[in-house]
């Protein structure tokens, strides 16, 4: 009985270290598929993405580094601070924040929601969402319930003497512009040439009562670009979903299993010569077998 106990147990801590191979933890945020902070782990998309430093979880594009706030994976989406960002509270100048632009390959795989309104000040003249004004129509707009109207009643404002009876200064463009992501398709505050800016989002269903109740950060939608139904399979086989290099150069999804990888799942392996194998239960197998002769010498010694 003794015997049987100790192989269950070492066999049940066996199959929870593989499927935690790539599961990880920074600070109190788990990173999970499609994540990783581990080379091979995650999807190949968020490789080189997160970071881990003095638990701390840090979000890593061409605009720059961010917190990591959240990560819901049920929702599929990420939530993230720029240090350099203006909120209620404070408003940061000078061309510093990072703003939200990603590079080209990564595009497909994850963008700012449509509840998530970048809100740009003290833009140019003559920066490009400006352009054809005042003839064009300023694309400045509400973002799910929220607005640079609402938005530049903050007490940041005094501070800083930008504050007006409305959002424009004279007959010029708008000192504050909201605009979402998908109509300027990057935040770089360089090229749109603003001073600073300021992004929040909207999860709840009912309008929120001021800016000082926003919820202010960049949430980030993510898509598995079709690998969701591959992940399945190898989970449900006991592997880890990852990615290694390709033969003809580039990455591939592959299910890391208890002692080899596979680009199908870990209940069967393509052997050299193209047969079918079951490799898990004889590693299992070899493994119950060892700890049945350990155990046996083991209570010969105590005779």
């Amino acid at each position: 009985m003794k015997i049987l106990s100790l192989i269950l147990s070492f066999v049940t801590l066996f199959e929870i270290c593989v499927v935690d191979a790539c599961r990880s933890y920074c600070g109190n945020i788990t990173v999970d598929y499609p994540f990783g902070i581990r080379n091979g782990c995650g999807h190949p998309g968020y490789r080189d993405l997160l970071f881990c430093m003095n638990d701390v979880l840090m979000f890593h594009i061409s605009s720059g580094s961010y917190r990591v706030l959240d990560i819901d994976y049920a929702y599929q989406s990420i939530t993230l601070h720029d240090p350099h960002m203006s909120n209620c509270e404070t408003i940061v100048l000078g061309g510093k924040g990072n703003g939200f632009e990603a590079e080209d390959w990564r595009t497909p795989y994850f963008n700012p929601t449509s509840d998530n309104v970048f809100m740009l000040i003290g833009c140019s003249p003559k920066s490009p969402i400006f352009q054809g004004f005042p003839e064009k129509k300023v694309p400045c707009r509400n973002i799910s319930g929220m607005s640079c109207e609402e938005y530049m009643s903050c007490p940041a404002w005094d501070m800083v003497g930008y504050r007006q009876p409305g959002i424009h200064s004279g007959s010029g463009p708008p000192m504050c512009c909201g605009v979402g992501f998908e109509s300027v398709k990057a935040i770089n505050l360089s090229k749109l040439e603003c001073e600073g800016y300021s992004s929040a989002y909207n999860l709840a269903p009912l309008k929120l009562r001021g800016p000082s109740d926003w919820a202010y950060g960049i949430r980030v939608k993510y898509e598995l670009q079709g690998s969701d139904a591959f992940c399945r399979a190898c989970v449900a086989t006991s592997g880890t979903c990852g990615y290694e290099p390709a033969d003809g150069g580039g990455l591939r999804h592959v299910c890391m299993c208890d002692n080899h990888n596979s680009t199908t799942n870990c209940d069967s392996v393509i052997s050299p010569t193209g047969a079918s194998s079951s490799v898990r239960p004889k590693a299992i197998g070899s493994l119950i077998i060892y700890f049945i002769a350990m155990n046996i010498g083991f209570q010969r010694r105590q005779r």
